[in-house]
């Protein structure tokens, strides 16, 4: 066996590639790490994926001359730069290099193929959505006259940001609406997280009222770059969202899934910001409108009314003589019948006042000689209990410390205090026996 030198068996592997491959061929991949050397060349890897997990990769490279032409025809054709996650068909040479190994050299692009998987996958989301009955549920909401309270997803540097909160604060009707922005990526791999994340944060402030509707701009871009408002995810958010959300992203040529599952969908930011303010020129109109028809209408009932007063005056006047007369006598006789009523029924008070005086009066002497009968048997149980008594007979009173001797624990040595009717008499305890 005659063993090989590493660059003898790269050689032969080389070689082999050389002999048995064709010089080039058409692949699907993703790019991957793409970036841009400071001489012009281009380095990046193609990936093939299941879902989230790669199966497959290569790495690949495309030379400053033919990047130039190749990145320039897919701008032109897509509206877009060749980027991170983009899925391309790309026209590729197999090299193997004795120290770089085995890559790609890229020679061309094609860009109808990025624009027509794009929309593959655009309708396989719209279908997916549509058999879950998400399409035209946040639609579901009917919009209040006028909207007042509205949060804006976009990105503090967009133009359509600016250019829609110029357009509010800016009105000629001075129509105030309360925003509050909520900063989002707008494009790139990570814009379809940013932008779910800021719907959650809306989402926390909702119980309080804050807000009546949701808007989300952007103000235009290339086809490709608005590839997150195509993911189902974002779509899915959307259409479940328990407030209306409003689309103006901005590109009139084709509407993408955000737009399809939104309340309402606009073609530009600024467009959004006169619908709204277009709801207070119409409720201010229709307002007005009422007040005419309700001034119209107050007027003719007016005149009638008057009219209606004017005949039932001069009825009134032929009618008042007549019966007059006739009131009179009834006045009269009410006036006697009730002159007697009130006299009966005043004599009849007096006679239940007099009889509950009695009642009363005599309910109030015995209450108070039972309560003289007890204070006096108290009086006497005091008088009872008094010390002085027992004293004056013969006894005494002593106390240790200020208190009775009982309450005390005595030991020899301790003062005592004895009281007598006339004397206060003090001794020291010098033995004690217990009973």
């Amino acid at each position: 066996m005659n063993p090989l030198s590493i660059s003898q068996l790269t050689e032969q592997i080389r070689l082999t590639l050389e002999s048995h491959l064709q010089p080039v061929y058409w692949v699907i991949g993703e790019l991957a790490d793409f970036r841009q050397a400071p001489q012009g060349h281009v380095y990046f890897e193609l990936v093939e994926k299941q879902g989230n997990q790669v199966l497959a990769k290569i790495k690949a490279n495309l030379w400053q001359f033919n990047y130039r032409s190749v990145a320039a025809k897919f701008e032109s054709v897509t509206g877009s730069t060749l980027k991170n996650g983009m899925k391309v068909l790309a026209q590729v040479a197999v090299n193997y290099h004795p120290v770089y190994g085995l890559s790609v050299n890229v020679k061309d692009i094609d860009p109808s193929f990025s624009l027509g998987e794009r929309a593959r996958l655009r309708q396989e989301t719209i279908d997916r959505l549509t058999k879950e009955g998400l399409i035209r549920l946040n639609a579901r909401f009917s919009l209040p006259p006028v909207i007042q309270k509205i949060a804006v997803i976009s990105s503090a540097t967009a133009a359509g940001y600016g250019d829609f909160v110029n357009q509010l604060e800016n009105n000629p009707y001075g129509y105030q609406i309360s925003h509050q922005l909520f900063n989002s990526l707008m494009q790139g791999n990570e814009a379809v997280s940013s932008l779910i994340s800021a719907f959650e944060q809306v989402e926390l402030q909702l119980e309080k009222g804050k807000f009546e509707a949701v808007i989300l701009i952007r103000g235009g871009g290339a086809q490709l770059d608005l590839d997150c408002f195509d993911d189902y995810r974002l779509g899915a958010k959307i259409a479940n969202f328990p407030i209306p959300v409003f689309t103006g992203i901005g590109h009139e040529r084709d509407e993408t899934v955000a737009d399809l599952v939104a309340h309402s969908r606009l073609k530009t930011p600024t467009a959004v910001a006169e619908f709204l303010l277009s709801g207070f020129r119409e409720f201010e109109e229709n307002l007005s409108l009422i007040l005419q028809r309700l001034d119209r209408t107050t007027r003719s009932k007016l005149k009638e009314e008057e009219g209606k007063i004017q005949q039932l005056s001069l009825r009134t006047k032929s009618l008042a003589g007549n019966r007059l007369s006739l009131e009179n006598e009834r006045v009269k006789t009410f006036a006697k019948r009730t002159e007697q009523a009130a006299k009966n029924l005043i004599r009849q008070e007096w006679i239940a006042l007099e009889s509950h005086e009695k009642n009363l009066k005599k309910g109030i002497d015995h209450f108070l000689k039972l309560q003289v009968d007890r204070l006096n048997h108290i009086e006497t149980l005091i008088h009872q209990m008094d010390p002085m008594l027992l004293i004056k007979k013969g006894y005494t009173r002593t106390e240790a410390k200020g208190k009775p001797v009982h309450l005390v624990d005595l030991s020899p040595g301790d003062q005592l205090t004895t009281y007598t009717i006339d004397q206060k008499i003090s001794s020291t305890i010098t033995q004690i026996e217990e009973k």
